[in-house]
């Protein structure tokens, strides 16, 4: 049945069971199960002889999978690649591998599993569950912050040329990506507009796997350590906070916010990338994302004009908003 004729109980009921599809999806992607199949199908006995893991269990997961076109199986028992699987394999262009892991690490996970705690209080479980905030908990354990970064870079990779396309950068000379992380859509940025020079902002430990440099812009663009709490490079005609505000409360993005007013270049513009929340009652990515905000972190997706807001408490003035073909839309801010 189709989604618009799935009886209501029935919903609910499918609703329910949804972490176990995320369960399922993350313990393939940890296993690197669509990369044993590079080479055609083979049976979950075979993979989990060279996994080193149980043949029965790994087949009942993969029979989940295929269930919803995440592998396939034939008559004889094997599993193959479907399109949905490909962009599980570690080497396919815009794999979604790291994403996956990153989406369904514990920093996410565990929070998510006590949300009546936030709804209750007001405030996520996060500090109680993980002895320290969000960011400060990635810092301290090198481990899950780098499992982090590299999933938000695959995450943005299949977002970040559609965004940076439908935006006019070509009268520009200096974009300063804040917060920037391995530099993937700066790159789409100086892509598109030859004469732009880029500043990757952000700090020492996600600036080590900058990946500027091997795109070939290393003589367009600048990396600089920093702390967009404290300040942010000075000078430039935009900043983008791609991914950034959503993560904090209104206080600290009105403080980051007025940074880059501090900061920029005469007629310059702040460009947020972020969901933008629509009226009404349709599906919206931002939505699922906004109560995946709320678990564990301070920040939230928010509306246009909750966005007018916090650029009028910095001094900037909301110029307008487009729409990409991505789930996120650019905020365009220039000075009150």
């Amino acid at each position: 049945m189709t989604s618009n004729t799935v009886h209501p109980a029935q919903r609910i009921v499918d609703l329910g069971f949804g972490f176990i599809f995320s369960a399922a999806l993350s313990a393939v992607a940890e296993l690197g199960v669509a990369d044993r199949l590079e080479q055609g199908p083979r049976s979950a006995a075979s993979l989990a002889e060279e996994l080193g893991v149980d043949a029965r269990s790994l087949y009942r997961v993969l029979r989940l999978l295929a269930s919803v076109e995440v592998f396939s199986e034939d008559d004889s028992g094997r599993f193959s690649l479907t399109p949905a699987a490909e962009y599980l394999r570690t080497s396919a262009q815009g794999s979604l591998r790291s994403a996956v892991l990153m989406l369904t690490q514990r920093i996410f996970w565990a929070p998510a599993g006590e949300l009546v705690e936030t709804v209750r209080m007001g405030n996520n479980p996060f500090d109680r569950i993980f002895g320290a905030p969000f960011f400060d908990y990635l810092t301290r354990d090198a481990t899950q912050g780098a499992i982090f970064h590299r999933g938000m870079s695959s995450l943005s990779d299949m977002e970040n040329g559609l965004i940076a396309g439908s935006y006019d950068f070509t009268p520009l000379q200096r974009v300063v990506d804040v917060g920037g992380g391995h530099g993937g859509f700066l790159i789409e940025v100086l892509k598109a507009a030859p004469q732009v020079r880029g500043v990757l902002f952000d700090h020492r430990h996600v600036l080590s796997e900058a990946r500027i440099a091997q795109a070939g812009f290393a003589d367009r663009c600048e990396l600089v350590e920093g702390d967009f709490f404290q300040s942010v490079p000075s000078g430039a005609d935009a900043y983008v906070l791609k991914r950034i505000l959503h993560d904090w409360s209104d206080e600290v993005c009105v403080r980051i916010l007025r940074h880059c007013r501090e900061a920029m270049a005469e007629h310059g513009r702040v460009l947020v990338v972020d969901t933008v929340i629509p009226p009404g009652n349709a599906p919206h990515g931002g939505k699922v994302l906004d109560v995946m905000m709320m678990a564990s972190l301070p920040g939230r997706e928010r509306t246009e004009a909750e966005f007018g807001k916090l650029f009028a408490e910095a001094g900037l003035r909301l110029s307008r908003v487009i729409h990409t073909p991505a789930a996120l839309s650019i905020t365009e801010a220039v000075a009150a």
